[in-house]
C-alpha cells in the first residue's frame, strides 16, 4: 500500500513538474511573441520615420534648386533697372540713332527673357493702385493731386521682383497722403 501511495506521490510531484515546466515555457513562448511584437513595432515606427524624413529632404531639396539662384537674381537687379534707363534715354534722343534704340532693347529683351525662364517675374504696380504694406517700400509721401489719390500710389521708382513665388525685391513706391 505506501508503494501506491508513494506512486501516487510521485505522480502527482512528476505533474506538478509537468504543469511548471509547460507554463515556463509558455511564459518563454508568450515573451517571445511580445518581443516579436515590440520589434516589429520599432520597426515600422523606423520605417515610417525613414519615410518622413526622405520626404523632407526631397522637398526641401526642391525648393534650395527653386531658390538658388535667389542671391544671383538679386545681384542682376541693380543691372535690369540699368537697362530701363539706358531704354528710356535711347527713346528720348531717338532721332539720333534709331539703331542704337534696337540693339539695346534687342540685349535687354534677351536678358528679361532668360531671367523669366529661370523663375524671375515683374511685380506689376501702377500708379493709382492702393497702397499695400505687405506688397510695396514706400520711399516717400506727396501731397495727393486730389482726393482719390490719398493713401494710394502715386509713382514707382523701382520695380519689384520675385523668384517663384518668394518676393526678392518689393517695388519702391511714392505714396499721396
Amino acid at each position: 500500500m505506501s508503494k501506491k501511495k508513494d506512486s501516487k506521490a510521485s505522480k502527482d510531484i512528476n505533474d506538478k513538474d509537468l504543469n511548471q515546466q509547460e507554463t515556463q515555457e509558455l511564459s518563454v513562448e508568450e515573451r517571445l511573441k511580445l518581443e516579436l511584437i515590440q520589434e516589429k513595432d520599432k520597426f515600422l515606427r523606423l520605417f515610417a520615420e525613414f519615410e518622413n524624413y526622405k520626404k523632407r529632404t526631397s522637398k526641401e531639396r526642391i525648393e534650395l534648386f527653386k531658390t538658388a539662384s535667389e542671391d544671383l537674381m538679386s545681384v542682376l537687379l541693380p543691372i535690369l533697372d540699368d537697362f530701363e534707363r539706358a531704354l528710356n534715354v535711347i527713346k528720348k534722343v531717338k532721332d539720333e540713332d534709331d539703331e542704337l534704340l534696337k540693339g539695346v532693347e534687342l540685349i535687354n529683351n534677351k536678358l528679361q527673357n532668360t531671367l523669366a525662364q529661370k523663375g524671375l517675374s515683374i511685380i506689376t504696380v501702377n500708379g493709382g493702385d492702393a497702397f499695400d504694406v505687405e506688397l510695396h517700400e514706400a520711399i516717400s509721401q506727396i501731397p495727393a493731386p486730389n482726393e482719390d489719390l490719398k493713401g494710394k500710389i502715386i509713382d514707382v521708382l523701382e520695380q519689384g521682383y520675385k523668384l517663384g513665388e518668394k518676393v526678392i525685391r518689393y517695388p519702391k513706391v511714392v505714396t499721396g497722403q
